[in-house]
C-alpha cells in the first residue's frame, strides 16, 4: 500500500484518494463479505475478507502519511477494546450466559461513550450505516431509557396507524409528505423486527433473494412458452408467482 501511494513510483489513482473517496469502497467490500457468507461460498469469503482487509490497510496508510496513526495502532486499539469488554475472559469477572454478556457488553459501550463525552442517548449512532440498521440501533437506544412500546402489540398498532396516515396522503400525492409517511412506516416496521428479535437488514436481504428467485422462475417460465414477459397478462404472471411460492422458492 505504501508503494501504491508513493508520490514518485506509485499509482496515480491510489495517490489521489482520501478517506472520503475510499469510504464507499470500504462499505461495498463489507457487503461483499456478507454476500459470500449468505451464499455459503468459503472460497469467495476468503477473497472478500482479503479485499476488506486491504481497505483497512488503505485507510491506515493514509493516516500514517498524515501523522495520525498507523496500522499497528489500529490492531492495538481493537485488542485493547476486546480485552476491556471481556473481563470474564481476560479478568476475574463472572458472566453467567450469553444474555448476561450482551448486557455487560452494552454497559461497557455506554461507559466508553461517557468517556468520549457522548451523553445523549442517541449520540454516537453512525450516520453512514444502512438506514434499516441505523433505525434498529436508534430504537434500541431509546428503549433502554423506557421510550418503547411495552410489547409487540403496541408496535403492530403503530404500523396500522402509519398505514392509515399514508393512505390519507394518497389524495394529495405530495411527494414530500408521502416520503415522510413511508419513512415513518418503515421505521415502525424496523421496531417490530426489534421486538421480535429479527435483524431487519438480514430479513430484507432474505426477502430480496426470495423475490429474485420467484421472479426468475416467472421469467423463465414465460420464456419457455415462447412468450415475452412484457406481453403476458397480470393474471398469468400472478399464477406463475403463486406456483413459484408453492414450489418452495
Amino acid at each position: 500500500m505504501a508503494r501504491l501511494r508513493d508520490p514518485q513510483k506509485g499509482c496515480p489513482w491510489d495517490r489521489e484518494q482520501d478517506f472520503a473517496s475510499i469510504a464507499p469502497y470500504t462499505i461495498e467490500e463489507a457487503y461483499e463479505v456478507a454476500d459470500a457468507i449468505d451464499r455459503g461460498d468459503t472460497g469467495a469469503l476468503r477473497d472478500e475478507l482479503g479485499d476488506l482487509l486491504f481497505q483497512v490497510v488503505y485507510h491506515a496508510q493514509m493516516a500514517r502519511e498524515a501523522g495520525s496513526f498507523e496500522f499497528d495502532d489500529v490492531v492495538e486499539a481493537i485488542c485493547d477494546k476486546m480485552v476491556r469488554r471481556h473481563p470474564h475472559v481476560f479478568g476475574g469477572a463472572d458472566v453467567g450466559d450469553a444474555q448476561a454478556q450482551t448486557r455487560a457488553w452494552e454497559a461497557h459501550k455506554q461507559a466508553e461513550r461517557g468517556d468520549r463525552a457522548e451523553h445523549g442517548v442517541l449520540e454516537g449512532v453512525p450516520l453512514a450505516i444502512p438506514a434499516l440498521a441505523r433505525a434498529a440501533k436508534l430504537g434500541k437506544r431509546a428503549s433502554r431509557v423506557g421510550f418503547d412500546w411495552p410489547d409487540v402489540t403496541g408496535v403492530v398498532a403503530k404500523i396500522r396507524e402509519e398505514i392509515d396516515e399514508l393512505e390519507r396522503e394518497l389524495d394529495g400525492m405530495d411527494p414530500v409528505r408521502l416520503g415522510d409517511e413511508v419513512g415513518d412506516l418503515l421505521f415502525a416496521a424496523v421496531n417490530l423486527a426489534r421486538h421480535l428479535q429479527v435483524d431487519p437488514e438480514e430479513a430484507l436481504r432474505r426477502a430480496n433473494r426470495r423475490f429474485e428467485q420467484r421472479f426468475n422462475y416467472v421469467e423463465s417460465s414465460v420464456s419457455a412458452n415462447g412468450e415475452s414477459i412484457e406481453k403476458v397478462g397480470t393474471d398469468a404472471l400472478e399464477a406463475l408467482w403463486i406456483k413459484a411460492k408453492s414450489s418452495g422458492l
